[in-house]
């Protein structure tokens, strides 16, 4: 890269200039890695045949920051509220994130939604309304109790070493729907615990990598370097294909190099993108009733609101795997405080996208994932706070070919354990995997001497939940 950015020194400055900025803008989109061998196709993004039937096209995966509270949202428990204040009749794990006390029942009451009859809290009263599109699985658990190793367990499959995020994986298995986009794209991630690790291609060619959306200066979201400086298209095609001409010599003449020839696609993306990306995040078409369903003109669920939006607009655009970030759900004291002004942002711009997506005959390929990386325990952490609790939480699915209306699993009758049909991080990408026609245990990539996939050496399944 360094050889072709010398020839750049007889452009005029403001070419040289555009081209530098270029660089460091898709170098942001993280499209580093030609792999031209994968799946021995010369096109790796390229669309790919499924081998089993697939259910959903697609995933808009919600993500809840720092863990949010299922016994104060979805697994309504009526013994904890009974035995408010008194001592956990049975043990404690025996590794925790902090000291805790005695049982807290939950500030909040909850009540029967729809044909389903599912129990939702009074904090989520939209959710509530569209229960009977969910399949709510309250036999969540992991293996970490630390937000850095669970949010890496979740996005990537491991809580110890750097892998490929789950978004890299589903590219890698499928390739994109859209040339002119990426697919995968991450909005308004979490910078802290595991950071971009969270949507890293990691050992994945870079091709795969996650691309994040932030908001820009004028607190609107945006893929960073989107707009182009050049005015004059013809030109900026010009010198795109003089910089390839120069960067094509120089591999004639040293060999292979994929870091090179990397920059040199991710050139080609950014230049389609800024043709098709700045009309998909362009929100000001949308109707009044659509801003209205999300939320987005009021103040509390704006941001998430226009988070959610963007996502089916991307989706809808054909991005392979959409994220987008709510936090931050960590109620260590608090808790009625702030779950309560986390559920009030969330809860509508939630149940607007998933209505929105069915209006549109977008949710039957759409899988929408929702949930954090780990739930809260039903026994207190001071007098208003939960800890972090891997071993029994809930998260919800729409879509995408999961049967709508069901809860899946249980937890003891607190709240604290996972107990019937236990669903294991593995099992959920298994599960999403296979809807999306992948078989988790073929989708593999050698390194270091071994086959990795998404679901490390395990995973099953949960052929309960599929439609």
């Amino acid at each position: 890269m360094r050889n072709a950015l010398c020839h750049q020194r007889n452009l005029p400055l403001s070419r040289r200039a555009m081209l530098q900025q270029s660089a460091a803008g898709f170098g942001a989109l993280a499209f580093h890695g030609l792999l031209s061998q994968a799946h021995g196709s010369s096109q790796p993004l390229a669309p790919k045949t499924s081998l089993i039937a697939p259910k959903a096209k697609r995933v808009i995966f919600l993500f809840m920051h720092g863990g949010p509270s299922q016994v104060d949202l979805f697994d309504h428990k009526p013994e904890l509220t009974k035995l408010d204040g008194k001592p956990l009749p049975f043990d404690k794990p025996r590794i925790v994130s902090s000291n805790t006390g005695n049982l807290l029942g939950s500030p909040f009451s909850f009540k029967q939604h729809g044909q389903s009859g599912a129990h939702v809290s009074e904090l989520l009263p939209h959710i509530g309304k569209i229960v009977d599109d969910l399949c709510i699985v309250r036999s969540m658990h992991g293996s970490n109790s630390r937000h850095g190793g669970a949010l890496l367990e979740l996005h990537t499959g491991s809580d110890t070493f750097p892998r490929p995020a789950m978004g890299s994986w589903i590219q890698y298995g499928l390739g994109t729907e859209n040339e002119n986009l990426p697919g995968f794209l991450t909005i308004n991630p979490a910078m802290g615990h595991g950071g971009a690790n969270a949507w890293s291609s990691s050992f994945l060619p870079a091709h795969y990598q996650g691309t994040r959306i932030a908001r820009n200066k004028d607190k609107h979201l945006q893929i960073p370097f989107i707009q182009r400086e050049e005015t004059d298209r013809q030109a900026q095609r010009q010198e795109l294909a003089f910089l390839e001409s120069m960067n094509q010599a120089h591999l004639a003449r040293v060999g292979s190099d994929t870091t090179l020839e990397a920059r040199l696609a991710s050139y080609e993306l950014a230049f389609r993108m800024q043709m098709e990306a700045p009309t998909v995040q362009d929100i000001s078409s949308e109707t009044a009733s659509t801003r209205a369903l999300y939320g987005l003109d009021d103040k509390p669920t704006s941001q998430f609101a226009e988070q959610c939006l963007l996502a089916r607009r991307f989706s809808q655009a054909g991005v392979r795997f959409v994220q987008a970030t709510h936090r931050y759900w960590d109620q260590h004291s608090k808790l009625k405080t702030d779950h309560t002004r986390l559920a009030a942002e969330m809860d509508k711009p939630v149940a607007g996208l998933i209505t929105d997506l069915k209006q549109r005959g977008l949710l039957d390929e759409t899988l929408v994932l929702w949930g954090g990386e780990f739930g809260r325990t039903p026994v207190a952490q001071g007098r208003d706070g939960r800890d972090h609790n891997p071993h029994g939480f809930t998260m919800f699915m729409a879509g995408g070919g999961v049967k709508p209306g069901i809860q899946y699993g249980n937890t003891d009758e607190f709240g604290y354990y996972s107990v019937e049909n236990r669903v294991h991080f593995h099992d959920l990408h298994a599960t999403m995997l296979h809807l999306l026609g992948i078989d988790h245990l073929q989708l593999t990539f050698k390194h270091a001497g071994r086959d990795f996939r998404l679901t490390d050496v395990y995973g099953n399944v949960v052929h309960d939940i599929l439609g």
